[in-house]
């Protein structure tokens, strides 16, 4: 099993130590990754915590989902890799698309 969870539905309040703090009940953690926003620097609501067994991965999985903090249930699972995106489908994800009325 993978180390590395996904940890989803983050209030946008939670920080790193939270999540450090709350994870290192189930076992030692090597690393935690929450993702912000590009543009805002404002957390996106989740995060990658990296656990240093696969033990203490599954731990915290079987503790951990479901569990409500800050008044948000958490979803944590396995973190899977990311898939690759071809150019086309990287291009639009940059933001939404502008249309100013004009049709051909």
């Amino acid at each position: 099993m993978n180390s590395k969870l996904y940890v989803g539905n983050l209030s946008h309040n939670v920080t790193e130590n939270d999540l450090q703090d709350l994870f290192s009940k189930h076992g030692p953690v090597t690393e935690v990754n929450l993702v912000l926003d590009r543009m805002t620097g404002q957390p996106r609501g989740f995060a990658f915590v990296s656990m240093a067994t696969p033990e203490g991965a599954q731990a915290a999985i079987s503790a951990l989902n479901g569990t409500e903090v800050q008044g948000r249930a958490l979803t944590v699972n396995e973190a899977r890799p990311r898939e690759e995106r071809s150019r086309e489908s990287s291009s639009h994800s940059r933001g939404p698309r502008r249309d100013y009325g004009h049709r051909g």
